[in-house]
C-alpha cells in the first residue's frame, strides 16, 4: 500500500487530507510540524510527503531541504493559500515534486498524487537536470527527456525531433550535440523554411562555379560545413521530394551531389531533424518519403508542450524575469501571486516560447519592481478562460466532479473552519486590508466581503 505522510499545522487540513487520501486506498500518516515529520520520515520509508510551506518553527521550505537531504528519492509535494513565485521557484530548486495552491481541486490534487507515487524523483534525476543547463524544466517529462538524451547523445544515430511549435526542439538538437562524441566539432543548424525553394538545395548540398548566374566562386554547403560534426535541419517536412532524395543519399551513402558538380563528395555528418507536422500524415499524403522517414527517425523525440508540464512554468517565469530584467535594464525580479495564477490557468499554444515572449513584454512594460497581471499580454485561445479563472468568485475548495461533490458535502464543516482560518490569516497578513487580503486568496473583493459577513469576521 502506497504510505504519504501530511505535515500541516492545521489540524482541519491534516483531517481532510487523511480522509480524502485514505478514502482512496491509501496508508495516511499525520505531522503537525516539520520536526516530528523528520522523524517520521527517517523512522518510515513514505512513497510521498505532502507539506504545507507556511508553518510555525521550522517552515516547508525548510523541512523540504531536510527531507531531500536525508531522503533524494522521496517525492515531495508543497501546498500553500498564499501563492507567490518565490517560494515556488525555491521549492524547485529545492528538489519539490509538485507545487499547488489552496483553494486546490481535489481531482487535480489526486493527479499530482498519483504522478508523483507513480515515480520517485531519484538523485540521478536531480543530476539529469543540472546536466542541461540551458533547458528548463524539472518535471517528470522533462526529466524522461533529460534521460533520452543523455543514452542517445553519445551515439550516431539519426534524431527526429517532433512536436509543437516553441517547445524547444532547437535546444535538444544542441543538447544532444553537446554531449555528443564530436561537441568540440560544428553544430550547424538551418531552418528549411526559411530558405527559398529555388536556394535550398545550394544551401544544403554547396555549388561550384559557374553552375548558375551569381555563382562566382565554389561554396560549401550545410553539409560540408557539418562534417565530422552535427547537422540539424528544423521544420524538415517543408522539403520539397527533389531535396528529400538527395537528403536520403546523404542518410544511406555519406555522401553528397553540390549544385553543378560532375561527382560526389563524402561527408560524415550526424542528422538531427525537426518537424512540427505529423510526417506519418505526410508520408500518406504523399508529400514524404516513406523511406526517409525511417531513415531520420532511428530514434523519435516528442517534445512536451508547455501545457503538459504545467508544474515548470514558476521555473520558466523565473528563468525569464532574470533574463530580460538583465537584458532590458530593469530591477524586476518578481511576480504577483495573482499574475503567476493567470499563468497557470493559461493553456499556452505557443508554448515556451509564448511564456518567454509574455515576459519579455511584461518586464518591458512594467513600471514597478513586480509583474502585476495588467503587465501580461496574453494571445490565441485560453486567454478568456486564464483570466477567469484566476479572477471569478470561488469557494476556497472545488469538487473536481459529481462523484465528489457528494464526498464534499460530507466534508463541509472541515471546510468551513479551513476558509474561516484562512481568511482571518490573509486578514492579518493583509494589516486587515481586504483587498490585500482577496489578492492573497486570489477571490474577488466582492467575494471576500460576502464570506466575511457570512462567517462575521470582523
Amino acid at each position: 500500500m502506497t504510505s504519504i505522510l501530511i505535515i500541516d499545522d492545521e489540524l482541519s487540513m491534516r483531517e481532510f487530507l487523511k480522509i480524502l487520501l485514505e478514502k482512496e486506498g491509501f496508508a495516511v500518516t499525520t505531522a503537525a510540524e516539520g520536526t516530528t515529520a523528520l522523524e517520521l520520515a527517517e523512522e518510515n520509508d513514505f512513497d510521498l510527503a505532502i507539506s504545507d510551506i507556511r508553518m510555525p518553527g521550522m517552515n516547508g521550505l525548510e523541512l523540504l531541504a531536510e527531507l531531500k537531504a536525508k531522503k533524494p528519492s522521496l517525492p515531495v509535494i508543497m501546498m500553500t493559500a498564499f501563492a507567490s513565485p518565490e517560494d515556488a521557484v525555491t521549492a524547485m530548486k529545492y528538489g519539490a515534486f509538485d507545487y499547488i495552491t489552496k483553494p486546490f481541486n481535489v481531482g487535480e490534487i489526486k493527479k499530482v498524487i498519483k504522478a508523483a507515487t507513480s515515480k520517485k524523483v531519484t538523485e540521478t534525476d536531480v543530476r539529469l537536470s543540472e546536466m542541461f543547463p540551458n533547458i528548463i524544466g524539472s518535471s517528470p517529462e522533462m526529466l524522461k527527456l533529460f534521460d533520452l538524451i543523455r543514452r542517445i547523445a553519445p551515439t550516431p544515430a539519426s534524431v527526429l525531433i517532433y512536436g509543437k511549435s516553441g517547445t524547444g526542439k532547437e535546444l535538444v538538437a544542441q543538447a544532444i550535440h553537446n554531449h555528443s562524441r564530436v561537441a568540440d566539432k560544428p553544430f550547424v543548424p538551418i531552418t528549411c523554411s526559411a530558405i527559398p525553394e529555388s536556394l535550398l538545395e545550394s544551401e544544403l548540398f554547396g555549388h561550384v562555379k559557374g553552375s548558375f548566374t551569381g555563382a562566382i566562386a565554389d561554396k560549401p554547403g550545410l553539409f560540408q560545413m557539418a562534417d565530422s560534426g552535427t547537422a540539424f535541419l528544423d521544420e524538415i517536412g517543408e522539403l520539397t521530394p527533389i531535396i528529400q532524395t538527395k537528403l536520403l543519399r546523404v542518410l544511406q551513402e555519406r555522401e553528397i551531389m553540390p549544385v553543378g558538380a560532375a561527382r560526389t563528395k563524402q561527408v560524415n555528418v550526424r542528422i538531427i531533424a525537426a518537424t512540427n507536422r505529423n510526417l506519418e500524415e505526410e508520408i500518406i499524403a504523399g508529400r514524404f518519403r516513406e523511406d526517409l522517414y525511417y531513415r531520420l527517425a532511428v530514434v523519435p523525440i516528442r517534445m512536451p508542450s508547455l501545457k503538459e508540464r504545467k508544474g515548470d512554468v514558476p521555473l520558466l517565469v523565473n528563468h525569464f524575469l532574470q533574463k530580460y530584467s538583465r537584458i532590458l535594464g530593469k530591477e524586476i525580479q518578481n511576480i504577483s501571486s495573482y499574475a503567476m495564477e493567470v499563468l497557470m490557468n493559461y493553456d499556452f499554444p505557443g508554448n515556451v516560447r509564448e511564456l518567454e515572449n509574455i515576459i519579455e513584454r511584461g518586464v518591458a512594460l512594467e513600471s514597478s519592481n513586480i509583474i502585476l497581471p495588467e503587465s501580461l499580454i496574453l494571445s490565441g485561445h485560453g486567454k478568456d478562460k486564464a483570466l477567469q479563472t484566476a479572477s471569478g468568485d470561488k469557494p476556497l475548495f472545488v469538487a473536481a466532479n459529481d462523484e465528489e461533490e457528494l464526498f464534499q458535502r460530507g466534508m463541509e464543516d472541515v471546510m468551513i473552519d479551513v476558509e474561516k482560518k484562512m481568511i482571518i490569516h490573509a486578514l492579518e497578513k493583509a494589516s486587515n486590508s481586504k483587498m490585500k487580503a482577496a489578492e492573497l486568496l486570489k477571490i474577488s473583493f466582492r467575494s471576500l466581503r460576502y464570506k466575511t459577513k457570512k462567517y462575521e469576521i470582523d
